[in-house]
């Protein structure tokens, strides 16, 4: 076989399987890891997976040396991921690549680094004593043992668990791990511990003991802030990182330590201040956040400062990657990938994981790489590499250069259909590389190309022809050809009529009930189906779920529509597509359906001239709906008003043919909105929509307030009150009151202003003002436009003085075990003893103070009160004083009332009764007081009837009774006894139904049957010795 015929059949089957088959692409690539020196797992693995089919195999690098996975009891691959046995620190730490490769080539990952965390013990055992003054400044250094990964500090003072807490005096820096004292007191003598932590492992270590003491040659005098703990002049900060910054400073008095900018920029709210100010925390570092900062140490001898620039950098990351190209041999390959970062990063390009020079035809400038005249060779993975001093980041691609003949195996040649007059284009796209050139032949003729004009052989391949005609139609033939090959694929052309609408649909106006059909007819080619599709208000009609009104009318060439008894929801457009598979073509028509009924809502309400009582309007009618208009009315609404309101208007009576109206009798200065309502015959339309808000105009208040009255007050005081005037009813701005009173007898006013609209209260002071005097009032009105009406005049008395005088013969008894009486003399009125407009009596029992008393108010015509709800056996105290506006006058004596023993707590037991005819007899057992109950003075027989709440009571000085009880009605019956101290407990319910005999007996008592016939024998021998 020649070459030609191995590379044709080599591809025919690799293009079948190009859409399996693909070169290694990353899933997971191993990152940064730092190991415990101290872990339990005996294993470190760094992850790797990629995908890629062939499935790729793998390798590792480490520092750039392949890896001998040979050495099983030092390394295993799971999958693609390698597995470090028994890790060892001067061994294994460096930089680690996974390389996947199948036989589309390699792919190296991103550099990870192993590292591992570790912390030794201190070496020393003791340290040397530190010893300072009392008010120095001190440093403790800690001086961390060896270690691998990040370390925090803290302290302990004398014993664990006692750490030194930090504050404006004391700081421990997490770069130094020293513990700084600013000025030292006597409490901080002792011995001070430093504690390193490793963050990575967990582990802990403590440092040898460090003694603090004070000296005795003095104390320390005052001395301005000495910055210790400062920050690098330059500190490099990542993107997106959380930078913190230390300052600390040594001084007496304590220095206060403050940060700022100094570009003068405002710290953003995320910088937070920390340890008393001595750290400076900025989260999710920008660029924005570069640059000098400076740290402030401030006390009363003076201030010292400590700088440092923030510089920004940031890791590569990608703008623009590679992405797979598949392309012909002979091809040109152009690759640009793009990068972010700071400093900018550098490129360079790997191919199948090594590095990729410029030479001959291979071109590469920063990140574009340029391959002209490709070759079979040249296919392979390809990777971008982006790089600064702060990271690397890969892109990978697979370049596959294909040699192929023309091949229409997955698109051959369709046969369409095309309307006569259009423009078609017959695409010729065989799988080609190179890529083919094509010929065409109608039939077997083949075209030249004579009508350039309307038919044409495009730059791809394809074959256009505009304005096509019947003669165009039948089969077309594409022949592809390249070096290694030819193919040919066939396709008919069939040129069709086009659609056009003969009939279409018209408006109409209908009335609701009759039927009518919207025409749709159409001509189109024979030789394509046509479907006829109806829209109603942009909706498909559904013909089976709408049939009872919507049905499809008019055979196959229309499409018309039958409505059946059109109803007002029928209301709307519709639209007829008549559809082939080649055109479609529409025709709409508007539908109105009217019935009749009220008139439609009138429209475009307007305000067209207001003044301050009236209003001009004008209106559009809307539609009568078969019913002409015969009356309009206006409505108004304030923001005062209930919803809308009917107002007057002339005409008064504004009939269907005239659209204006003048409203009357409006409040001056409110906003109003209107609107108008039409009605016909048939009945009262919706009303129109409200005009926009228009305001009348000023005008003098015509309303004065209402209610005027007063009364009341301190000593020489006349209280004036009354009913504000709504602000609807104040006709303009600057309103207010003018308040006018005089002497009853005199002639001279004295009048006022009271500015505020709201206020509903003036309160004149004058002392020769005596008590309850009469005064004439009157309250008017003002605005901006004038002075108003004044109220009609009222005759308000001052404030009097409380009564003089105490009520006299205070007198209580009590009247049961929970309520007492008390009695007085009325107080006589005089002028100078103040008027009584009632009584306050105030009571108290002998456990409470004077000054928690309860108190009962009544009325002056009242000289006793009964009070409740008191203890039994209780010594009560009640006094009784006058009051009226002014207040309370003198109390009374206090007078003693005990309240009487509980009444017997014993309910009456053995409740036995009996019926003879209408006559119902009863009969208990004595009820016996406890010692501290009322004795008993008889007893009270409650009955009722069961379906009323009104009770019937009898009373006995014995414990028998008998009485009349009609027949006709269910009866309850208690019984209770009674005493000086009230009612004691009730017995058990005695129910006595209608259905009872006329001789029956019955007992609420406990007993056994035997029992009660011989009670009941014993109470038939006394009853008859009785009667």
């Amino acid at each position: 076989l020649s070459w030609e015929s191995i590379i044709n059949k080599a591809f025919i089957f690799l293009l079948e399987f190009d859409t399996l088959l693909y070169g290694p692409v990353f899933l997971q690539e191993p990152n940064d890891t730092i190991f415990p020196t101290d872990s339990e797992e005996k294993k470190a693995t760094l992850n790797c997976e990629a995908k890629g089919n062939p499935p790729p195999y793998y390798r590792w690098k480490r520092n750039g040396i392949d890896i001998d996975s040979s050495m099983v009891y030092r390394y295993g691959l799971v999958g693609g991921s390698l597995v470090i046995y028994n890790p060892d620190k001067d061994y294994d730490t460096g930089t680690y690549q996974c390389l996947a490769t199948n036989t589309f080539g390699t792919i190296v990952s991103k550099e990870s680094k192993l590292q591992f965390a570790y912390l030794e013990n201190f070496k020393t055992k003791s340290r040397s004593t530190v010893s300072v003054r009392e008010g120095q400044g001190v440093v403790l250094l800690c001086g961390p043992p060896p270690h691998s990964g990040d370390l925090s500090y803290s302290w302990i003072f004398n014993e664990y668990p006692s750490f030194v807490q930090q504050d404006s005096r004391r700081f421990v820096s997490q770069e130094t791990g020293h513990l700084y004292i600013a000025k030292v007191e006597t409490s901080d003598v002792g011995n001070y511990t430093c504690v390193v932590t490793n963050t990575v492992t967990g582990s802990r270590v403590l440092g040898p003991p460090t003694p603090l003491v004070l000296r005795t040659d003095g104390v320390m005098g005052e001395y301005e802030p000495k910055i210790e703990v400062q920050f690098q002049e330059t500190v490099p900060s990542a993107k997106g990182s959380t930078v913190k910054l230390e300052c600390f400073a040594l001084g007496n008095p304590i220095p206060s330590i403050s940060w700022r900018r100094v570009n003068g920029v405002p710290f953003p709210s995320k910088v937070k201040m920390k340890k008393a100010n001595g750290v400076l925390e900025i989260p999710d570092f920008q660029q924005d956040d570069a640059g000098l900062y400076e740290c402030i140490a401030e006390n009363s001898r003076g201030k010292n400062t400590a700088r440092g620039r923030l510089s920004y950098y940031a890791q590569p990351h990608w703008i623009q990657t590679i992405k797979d190209v598949h392309t012909s041999i002979a091809d040109s390959l152009f690759w640009e990938c793009n990068a972010n970062g700071k400093p900018k990063p550098s490129y360079r390009w790997l191919k199948n994981g090594k590095p990729f020079m410029p030479e001959g035809r291979i071109e590469i400038r920063n990140g574009v790489l340029t391959v002209t005249t490709l070759n079979l060779s040249d296919s392979g993975m390809y990777q971008c590499v982006a790089e600064n001093k702060h990271g690397v980041i890969y892109s990978s691609a697979e370049l596959r250069v294909i040699a192929s003949p023309p091949d229409f195996s997955k698109s051959p040649l369709k046969s369409l259909h095309v309307q006569k007059g259009s423009m078609v284009t017959l695409e010729c796209k065989p799988k080609a590389h190179p890529r083919a050139t094509c010929t065409w032949k109608k039939g077997n003729e083949r075209l030249q190309g004579t009508e350039r004009i309307r038919i044409a052989v495009l730059e791809d391949g394809s074959l256009r022809i505009t304005n096509v005609t019947k003669s165009d139609g039948g089969s077309y033939t594409c022949i592809a050809r390249n070096q290694f090959g030819t193919a040919s694929s066939t396709g008919n052309l069939i040129v069709t009529d086009p659609t056009c609408m003969t009939v279409a649909p018209f408006s109409m106006d209908v009335t609701t009930g009759e039927s009518i059909i919207l025409p749709c007819q159409v001509y189109h080619d024979p030789l394509l189906e046509i479907l006829f599709t109806w829209y109603f208000n942009g909706q498909l009609i559904d013909f089976k779920r709408d049939g009872s009104h919507f049905e499809k009318v008019g055979g196959n060439l229309a499409g018309d529509l039958m409505i059946r008894s059109v109803q007002l929801k029928h209301t709307g457009k519709y639209i007829c597509m008549a559809q082939t598979m080649l055109d479609s073509v529409i025709g709409a028509a508007d539908i109105i359906v009217r019935e009749l009924g009220p008139p439609d809502p009138p429209e475009e309400m307007r305000v067209d001239k207001i003044t301050d009582t009236t209003a001009q309007l004008s209106w559009r009618p809307g539609a009568d709906n078969q019913s002409p208009v015969t009356m309009y009315k206006i409505q108004a609404r304030t923001p005062f008003s209930v919803g809308w309101q009917a107002v007057a208007t002339v005409p008064e009576v504004i009939d269907g043919k005239r659209f204006t109206a003048t409203v009357v009798d409006l409040n001056p200065w409110v906003e109003y909105e209107f609107r108008v309502v039409a009605s016909n015959k048939i009945g009262v339309g919706e009303p129109s929509l409200p005009s926009q808000k228009s305001k009348t105009k000023e005008a003098v208040p015509e309303i004065p307030p209402s209610d005027v009255s007063g009364g009341g007050g301190s000593r020489s005081e006349l209280v004036i009150t009354w009913e504000p005037v709504p602000e609807e009813l104040q006709n303009g701005e600057g309103f207010g009151y003018v308040v006018a009173f005089r002497p009853v007898g005199t002639k001279t006013w004295i009048q006022t202003v009271v500015t505020s609209p709201d206020t509903s209260r003036y309160v004149f002071r004058n002392d020769s003002i005596l008590p309850f005097s009469p005064f004439e009032v009157k309250v008017g009105v003002y605005n901006n436009m004038g002075e108003g009406p004044f109220s009609p005049v009222t005759t308000v008395f001052s404030a009097e003085e409380e009564p003089t005088l105490a009520p006299s013969k205070v007198f209580g008894r009590s009247l049961s075990s929970s309520e007492i009486e008390v009695y007085w003399d009325p107080v006589p009125w005089k002028m100078n003893t103040g008027r009584v407009l009632g009584y306050e009596v105030t009571y108290w029992n002998s456990e409470e103070n004077e000054n928690s008393a309860n108190k009962v108010k009544i009325s002056k015509n009242k000289t006793t009160v009964r009070i409740t709800g008191l203890k039994s056996s209780k010594l009560y105290y009640a006094a009784v004083k006058a009051y009226n506006t002014a207040g309370s006058g003198p109390s009374s004596i206090a007078v003693n009332i005990t309240t009487k023993k509980p009444p017997p707590s014993q309910a009456p037991g053995n409740v036995i009764w009996n019926i003879t005819s209408s006559r119902i007899f009863l009969n208990w057992d004595h009820v016996k007081s406890l010692d501290n109950e009322s004795e008993v003075t008889g007893y009270k027989i409650l009955y009722r009837k069961s379906r009323q709440g009104i009770t019937s009571i009898l009373k006995s000085n014995t414990t028998s009774v008998d009485f009349l009880l009609p027949r006709n009605e269910d009866y309850i019956i208690e019984v209770r006894a009674t005493s000086d101290g009230g009612d004691g407990s009730s017995s058990e319910q005695i129910k006595i139904s209608r259905t009872t005999s006329m001789s029956a007996r019955g007992s609420n008592a406990v007993t056994s049957n035997t029992c009660t016939l011989l009670i009941w024998s014993s109470l038939v021998i006394s009853f008859l010795s009785v009667w």
